[in-house]
């Protein structure tokens, strides 16, 4: 375990790992100096055994990709001067690196890289999972919500007192079927 702290801590190449192209990657610069190498070496390495790194393993960013990479990562602001556009590898990529490279510490860093992609995998998994959640329960609060007015309506209605009908001031007679009233004034004249 004492090894393990000595090489790269898991959270620190979690740090390093970015969301480019809708992919997670690490950066050659960040990955040559997780294997204790220099980026150049790296870059030769990937370039001699280019059969080895197919386009889901590795991509060159844009120079557009690049200034947002450098604007918003501190660690690498370095690379705003350079004439050379950085590569991006994935998980897989990141593995044949250290066979390329076939060094003892790439091998063992290779390890915890592998690690920190798939501890970020679980927690996209585990972030994913809790936004189904809280959208469902979205859905039943919005149906809850129409239930809950439709009860205050009917509640509203039981408290508003009906209308009762006027009673009339006089007497009613009736005379061969037909009521008559006698108002006040009619029957004083």
């Amino acid at each position: 375990m004492s090894e393990r702290t000595d090489l790269v801590p898991i959270e620190s190449i979690e740090r390093l790992i970015l969301a480019i192209r809708g992919q997670k990657v690490l950066l050659d610069a960040d990955l040559a100096r997780l294997y204790g190498v220099a980026t150049k070496r790296l870059n030769e390495q990937v370039k001699r055994n280019r059969e080895r790194f197919p386009a889901r393993f590795l991509f060159q960013l844009t120079a557009d990709e690049k200034s947002e990479v450098v604007a918003n990562c501190d660690h690498l602001k370095k690379l705003r001067f350079s004439p050379v556009l950085p590569y991006a590898f994935t998980e897989h990529g990141a593995i044949m690196a250290a066979t390329v490279l076939n060094s003892p510490r790439a091998i063992q860093v290779s390890i915890y890289v592998v690690e920190a992609f798939v501890r970020l995998r679980e927690l996209l998994t585990l972030n994913r999972d809790l936004a189904q959640k809280f959208a469902e329960l979205e859905r039943r609060i919005v149906t809850h919500d129409a239930q809950i007015q439709a009860i205050l309506e009917a509640i509203r209605q039981l408290m508003t007192p009906p209308e009762k009908p006027r009673k009339e001031i006089g007497f009613h007679i009736k005379e061969d079927g037909f009521p008559y009233r006698i108002r006040r004034k009619a029957a004083r004249q």
